[in-house]
């Protein structure tokens, strides 16, 4: 994950070095997701016929392969645009797999809980990457920050290659097709998915254009509380970890259909109060982003927790992989609208800031009315 944040860290620089346009940074931001929806049906699919280890190592690699791409190839936005898609492509073949692996080694018991953990640690390492960014921007080219990167990647497969043991492919009981028609049958399924959806959309979306909103912020009102984007971007990345474990606590205790449709109300009007929050000062502005942050993560482990435990374990790699398609398009749309949000209300006035805001707001707005449907039994009940 230490790639992760280098395209939003590093936005405002190679918009300037290439002119893009706002939307042109948006679909850089967006186009890592379009290579993760791409590849992600037929790699998490794949982990209910094979060992889900294998398939993290070969896309470790690859994103160690993409990453350096990048460093050396890409002069121009069109090459950017290639190697950053291969990237995400990298990252189809490493989270969901990854999880995937993690639970099959876990008793049952576990496998809610470890879920939760797995995912904030998604938030770890998005946060870690926001941070050594940060850190080491001003000291070196940016190709060298990519190559850094890549070296991390290369770190991820020998570390998964010594640590976790393979295991026998799984018991192919039903043939992939039976599968498929199976989940998308699952009501509940779909209403995880479009939940999923609406999450990434916002997430995203947000991390995506926050170290720009930030320095468009300093630049317009200098002070301290925004002197370093990066460092903040990092701190918002990082509440991610505790807010998707409370948030699986949460739907634990208090139910997650209605855990879900509490807390993604809440992050919606979050996002809007940012929005119209440019006549703030710079420190509570600072602060409301924070929470904004913590908030919109209430909701994650909850939903990746609930496809899982609900799902049977023959049928659980090809739901992950609808999940993950379904809800990462989520995370390609979300940068594009409010790139084009933007462009359409101004990039350097307060007026296109909030719009963007309000796309966000959309988006986990769109998720909450999905979600409607989770107490909703399942049309394949088979295997209650």
């Amino acid at each position: 994950m230490s790639g992760f944040a280098l395209v939003p860290s590093l936005l405002p620089q190679l918009s300037e070095q290439w002119t893009l346009s706002a939307t042109e940074g948006g679909w850089l931001g967006g186009i890592f997701f379009l290579g993760y929806i791409v590849a992600v049906p037929l790699l998490v699919g794949l982990t209910d016929r094979i060992d889900a280890r294998r398939i993290y190592l070969a896309c470790a690699a690859l994103s160690s392969i993409a990453l350096s791409g990048f460093a050396n190839f890409a002069d121009s936005f069109a090459a950017a645009l290639g190697w950053w898609w291969l990237a995400g492509l990298a990252l189809a073949g490493t989270y969901m797999p990854g999880l995937k692996a993690l639970t099959d080694r876990l008793p049952v018991a576990a496998q809610a809980r470890g879920t939760a953990f797995y995912t904030a640690t998604f938030g770890v390492g998005a946060g870690v990457s926001y941070l050594w960014i940060e850190l080491l921007r001003d000291r070196l080219p940016w190709a060298d920050l990519f190559a850094v990167a890549a070296t991390c990647s290369a770190l991820a497969v020998v570390l998964v290659w010594c640590a976790v043991a393979p295991e026998e492919p799984p018991t192919r009981s039903a043939f992939a097709g039976s599968r498929w028609h199976s989940v998308l049958r699952d009501r509940r399924v779909l209403a995880f998915c479009g939940g999923y959806f609406g999450h990434n959309w916002e997430l995203f979306g947000f991390r995506g254009w926050l170290v720009a909103y930030l320095t468009w912020t300093h630049a317009s009102a200098a002070d301290r509380w925004t002197s370093m984007p990066g460092l903040i971007a990092a701190l918002a990345t990082f509440l991610a970890v505790p807010a998707s474990i409370l948030g699986n606590e949460g739907a634990q205790r208090w139910g997650r259909g209605r855990w879900l449709r509490s807390v993604m109300p809440l992050s919606c009007l979050l996002a809007l109060v940012v929005g119209f929050s440019g006549s703030q000062s710079n420190g509570l502005l600072v602060a409301l982003v924070l929470l904004y942050a913590f908030s919109m993560n209430l909701d994650s482990a909850a939903l990746t927790a609930g496809l899982l435990t609900e799902t049977a374990p023959d049928k659980r790699g090809t739901a992950l992989a609808l999940y993950s398609s379904v809800g990462f398009a989520g995370g390609f749309f979300g940068p594009v609208a409010f790139g084009v949000a933007l462009d359409a209300f101004g990039r350097a006035s307060h007026d296109g800031w909030t719009a963007g805001f309000v796309t966000l707001a959309c988006g986990v707005a769109f998720g909450r009315w999905v979600i409607g449907s989770i107490d909703a039994p399942p049309a394949d009940a088979s295997h209650h």
